[in-house]
C-alpha cells in the first residue's frame, strides 16, 4: 500500500446574487421591525415567582431582597 495522490484542490469563486427588492417593501419592513423590536410596555405589571422558585433562591443565596419589605410593595402588586 502507497500513498495516495492528492486530490487536486478547486478554485472556487461563489457568487452571492440578490434579486431587485421593490423598495416601498423594504421601507415597510423596517418600519415593522422597528415597531416590534423597539416596543416598551408603557406600564409594565410586577409578576410575583411561585413561592417553590422563591424557596429555592433562597436556599441558594441568590435572593437578598425581602419581598415583604413595604418600599418594594408597590413593585410586587
Amino acid at each position: 500500500m502507497g500513498n495516495r495522490p492528492a486530490k487536486p484542490e478547486r478554485d472556487e469563486v461563489l457568487l452571492k446574487i440578490v434579486p431587485p427588492l421593490d423598495q416601498a417593501y423594504v421601507r415597510w419592513l423596517a418600519r415593522d421591525l422597528e415597531r416590534i423590536h423597539g416596543f416598551t410596555p408603557r406600564n409594565p405589571r410586577a409578576v410575583r415567582p411561585p413561592d417553590h422558585y422563591i424557596e429555592y433562591m433562597r436556599l441558594q443565596g441568590w435572593l437578598d431582597v425581602s419581598l415583604d419589605d413595604p418600599d418594594l410593595a408597590h413593585l410586587l402588586k
